[in-house]
């Protein structure tokens, strides 16, 4: 086993560009992980530097890739989506055998899910196969107006607080207890902290934290096996991770999770004032979400969908009003806790939005943006100088392309917007369906293509 022995990066305390470094070294370090062998080691710092070289604006030896992985894991390993919620061995098996075959350079997967620890608390947001949908179907999400209008209030003023005491029990059926949550500010004197104890003794409470406990060890289970498939990929591939924490913009957790497509849309026009104070409001717990508590090592990357913010769903005018003040603050909070936002831009962003993203004063080289459609010639017009990008290689490419059309498109692609440094190839969006073939194919672009 193979392991670097120099000292683990510590943060400074000092700016964000500094703790930045720090982190993206505590990635890029072989120091505490362990490979099969000089070979892998040396794979996986080539990968990573290459890696860091485009986020920090510098040309590296070649382009980058990723793979959006999904729905074609299952399916290649002959495993069905139910086994996916349900079977966290077969699950972890099945990526093994696809990132032996495929040889993807990163990693994006997240721990698994657990079917049983959903069931147990009658999560009722998503449909599941092996539960309420058939075993060979992907999940789905069930759109609702899981907040209703007239509680923007109590979102406003305790934005945790409504969380934990009625957006949960109205998307876990087996929670309804947490409504008798008592305040933890009842703690704050040793009377109060007795009073505290006797309210978690209400019976419905009681029941829900049990669910809760019982969820939390099928859940602990599961993370065990993938944290031990994470260590073998890493090991024997070379692959680092790119996901170390996962965010939504402040608008889309009200516009999605919260108040539904149509709700916010309705939104917009009825209770503008609202819909800006929620978002104002959840700016605090959005940088946390992807933050946490991470520390140098773990991937210093925060993945974050972007939804609402699309030019398809609002104009510009309201893209300038509604979604970017409170994202750009979300922005600057994880930049300066040292950590690289990783903005995955579902839809398209038309070059009104990519101008002013450009020209917002967020500092150069501290983000990451993967596009689903925008024209990426316009991102880099406007992106140059400014962060690195990737994403448009068309997932339907992926299942109805050939051969010869994936390496077109990709050559293309490359030669347009590659030159100069910046840029990491990758699918617009994650791959449910594909050719085997085409898949071998698309690895190979970045190496046969990409070379500076």
């Amino acid at each position: 086993m193979l392991g670097d022995n120099a000292n683990k990066p510590t943060i400074p305390a000092n700016g964000p560009e500094d703790k930045q470094r720090a982190r993206l070294a505590g990635w890029q370090a072989l120091d505490g992980k362990q490979f099969e062998g000089p070979a892998v080691a040396e794979l996986y710092r080539q990968r990573a530097t290459r890696f860091v070289d485009i986020v920090q604006l510098r040309q590296p030896d070649r382009v980058p890739s990723l793979l959006l992985s999904s729905g074609i894991v299952p399916r290649y390993a002959g495993i069905s989506f139910a086994d996916t919620f349900y079977d966290a061995e077969k699950s972890a098996a099945a990526t093994r055998k696809f990132i032996e075959e495929f040889r993807p350079e990163y990693t994006l997967m997240g721990g698994g899910a657990s079917g049983r620890a959903y069931d147990l608390l009658g999560y009722n947001a998503y449909k599941r196969p092996g539960s309420s949908l058939p075993d060979d179907v992907p999940f789905q999400y069930v759109e609702g107006e899981y907040m209703p209008a007239e509680d923007y209030a109590a979102l406003i003023n305790n934005p945790e607080g409504y969380m934990l005491r009625n957006y949960l029990p109205r998307v876990c059926d087996n929670l309804q207890g947490l409504r008798l949550l008592p305040s933890l500010f009842s703690t704050v004197e040793m009377i109060g902290l007795s009073a505290w104890l006797a309210g978690l003794s209400a019976p419905p409470l009681l029941e829900a934290l049990r669910r809760l406990g019982e969820a939390a060890e099928h859940v602990g289970k599961n993370h065990a096996v993938w944290m031990k498939t994470s260590a073998q990929i890493l090991g024997r591939h070379g692959c680092p991770g790119l996901v170390g924490g996962v965010a939504k913009a402040p608008f889309d957790i009200v516009a999605d999770t919260l108040r539904g497509t149509r709700g916010a849309l309705m939104d917009l026009y009825r209770r503008p004032d609202k819909l800006l104070a929620a978002s104002e409001a959840l700016i605090p717990t959005s940088i946390h979400m992807g933050v946490g508590a991470g520390e140098p090592g773990p991937p210093p990357f925060v993945f974050m969908p972007l939804h609402k913010g699309a030019s398809a769903f609002m104009s510009f005018k309201h893209f300038q009003k509604f979604y970017w003040p409170s994202f750009e603050r979300q922005l600057e909070g994880i930049i300066a806790a040292g950590m690289v936002p990783f903005s995955f831009v579902e839809g398209g962003f038309d070059e009104a939005r990519l101008e002013f993203i450009a020209a917002s004063g967020l500092p150069a080289g501290r983000t990451i943006w993967l596009f689903d459609r925008t024209d990426l010639r316009l991102v880099k017009k406007h992106f140059s100088g400014f962060a690195c990008f990737g994403g448009n290689v068309p997932a339907s490419l992926f299942s109805a392309g050939t051969v010869a059309q994936m390496e077109d498109y990709c050559k293309h692609l490359i030669d347009d917007v590659a030159p100069g440094g910046g840029f990491f190839l990758s699918p617009g969006a994650t791959v449910d369906d594909a050719n085997p073939a085409v898949v071998r194919a698309y690895m190979a672009c970045a190496e046969k293509y990409g070379v500076y």
